[in-house]
Formats: C-alpha cells, structure tokens, sequence
C-alpha cells in the first residue's frame, strides 16, 4: 500500500464516483470485470464499500461505480495501484471512451428510500474566480431549495493531486423532480450566470445512498440535526401512523383472528414503510427551517420549531382521543 494511506486519518472519508459508457454488447463481459474489480478494492486498506448504478433512462449506456474509503490516502493508494491499473487496462476494451472520475472528501453515507436520486456535477472552475464561483453555487442552493423534491446539496472542493475539479453533490426525492430541476428555466439561466465562474461541467445521476432520513449537508459540515431534535420528529411521524394503522388494520387483523405477535410485525412494516417513504420526508421539508444544522443557529428557532412540534403532539392527542370515544 502507498505510505501516503498511513499518513492520513482514518476518519477522514473519501469516495470515488466513476462514470463510464459501456459498449453495446458488452455489458456481461463489463460486469464480471466490475466484479473483479470490486474483489480488488476490498483488499485495499480503509475500503468500507462499493456500489455499481446501471444505467437509468436516458443516461445512453453509462454504468456508475461508487467506491469507499476511511481516508483519502487510503482512496488513493488504491486508485495509483498498479492492482487497479492493470484491471484498468483490461477493462478499456468494454467502454466506448474514457470514463469520467469525481473524489469527494468528507462526509460519511447513511442509507436512504430506494427512489432518492443524486447528482454529481464537476466544476472546472476558472483561475481566480473561485470566491465569485462560491456566491453563485450559494444563488443555486437558493433556487433548488424552492424546486419540488429538493433533499440537500454538498460541495466538495479540490483535492490537491486528485481532484483538480469542484463537486456538487445534490439529492432529490425522485428521478422525475431531478429531472425536472435539471431541465427547468431557472437552472439554464444559472448555469448561463455560472459560465462566467466555470469553463465546463459534467452531470452524472446516481441512484445512490448518500443520504437518509436526516441528512440535509449543504455542506459537507452540514450533517444530522441532534439526537433529541431527530427522536421529536420520528415521534411526530410515529404517533399518528401507529394510531391510524390500529384503528384501521389492526381492527380488522384482529376480526380476521390474526395472532398478535403477526398483527404486530405487520403492523411494524407498515408503519416504517410509511415513516421511510412518505411522512419523514413530509416532516423532514416542513421542519427544515429548525432540523437543518446551518439553519437553525438561534435560540428562537430552536425554540419555535420545538414548540410547533409540541403543539402538533397535543393535536394529534385531542384527535385521536375524539376519534376512539
């Protein structure tokens, strides 16, 4: 291994994100390869994991690999290899070009809904325009915070050697809301804004878990809320889902003379089912303004946002206790 992975710290995470055009034809032969490949990687010290992404629609055949490490000196000691170089030289007969490569330093992936969609967007930016090319990606993050789905953005600066571009990493609830802020007029006025800081840039889509229920980074300090803000807002979701599937399942698991311990893992499913794909993200965007860790930095806020969620448990309270009797 590179002494350079000794060097670093292990907490220190890195990921690797390729993209890479595979040959009509090929796609079995590509996958054994890839197979291969991740074999290899798992030798590697600080390897934590690797994800392969097929192609999604309209992405013309291009095959997305995700690799994880505890460092950066442990990411690269990989990637100078001669292991991986040869597999590199092995593999060049099944892609149409040279594939595309991002290093992202910082963060550690959490998993999330099967739907959520990620995109990768590599910035060659400009010399000396760099604090011009920060005020406009602060201007994006405004704008996708109003777009339908909107989960979070990370940037990831340059790491000197590796990673000569800037990276945004930005995560929507669903193919089609990333879709529609990708092809929206307010993101082409942007980027036409954006060319005066940038000379090019790459977008690449992953169906990937970099975040979860409580990840909203807009940078990569930007992680989960506190534990007690996070325990407040699962209850919030909980109550209500628990109360409704009693009523309305468990009433009748328990006519159809279903055994309890039956009726309660089902009714376990359901409930995180729901919590997962539908009302945590719900709380999640309704409570923003208090959950997100760069937003909430006033007493106020943290304050209003707990007593909203208070006051949503005393109404749920009055609610159900009106529908039991």
């Amino acid at each position: 291994m590179s002494p350079r992975a000794s060097r670093d710290s292990a907490a220190d995470h890195a990921t690797v994100v390729t993209s890479q055009k595979v040959r009509q034809g090929h796609v079995d032969e590509y996958q054994r390869w890839q197979n291969r490949t991740n074999e290899a990687a798992r030798e590697f010290d600080g390897f934590e994991g690797s994800e392969v992404y097929p192609p999604g629609a309209g992405s013309e055949n291009e095959w997305v690999t995700v690799f994880r490490f505890s460092g950066i000196g442990y990411l690269t000691a990989w990637l100078e290899s001669d292991r991986r170089q040869e597999l590199l030289a092995e593999g060049r007969r099944f892609f149409e070009g040279p594939p595309t490569q991002e290093v992202l330093r910082g963060g550690a992936p959490a998993e999330q809904a099967p739907e959520t969609v990620t995109a990768v967007v590599a910035h060659e930016v400009k010399p000396g325009r760099e604090e011009g090319f920060l005020r406009w990606q602060e201007k994006v993050l405004k704008a996708q915070e109003k777009s339908p789905g909107f989960m979070g953005s990370e940037l990831f600066k340059p790491v000197k050697g590796v990673q000569e571009r800037w990276v945004v990493v930005f995560r929507f609830d669903s193919p089609a809301h990333l879709e529609e802020w990708l092809e929206s007029e307010v993101r082409g006025g942007l980027l036409e804004e954006g060319r005066a800081y940038f000379v090019s840039y790459d977008v690449h889509k992953v169906g990937s878990a970099f975040s979860g229920w409580f990840r909203f980074g807009t940078g990569a300090q930007d992680t989960a809320p506190p534990n007690w803000k996070q325990a407040m807002s699962v209850i919030l979701a909980l109550y209500p889902t628990v109360m409704v599937l009693n009523l309305t399942v468990g009433a009748e698991l328990d006519e159809l003379n279903v055994p309890g311990y039956v009726g309660l893992f089902i009714g376990n499913v359901l409930s995180v089912s729901a919590l997962t794909w539908l009302l945590m993200p719900l709380v999640n965007k309704c409570l923003a303004f208090w959950l997100v860790p760069s937003r909430a930095r006033s007493v106020r806020v943290h304050v209003a946002g707990a007593a909203a969620v208070v006051l949503c448990y005393l109404l749920f309270i009055v609610i159900f206790g009106l529908t039991v009797h």
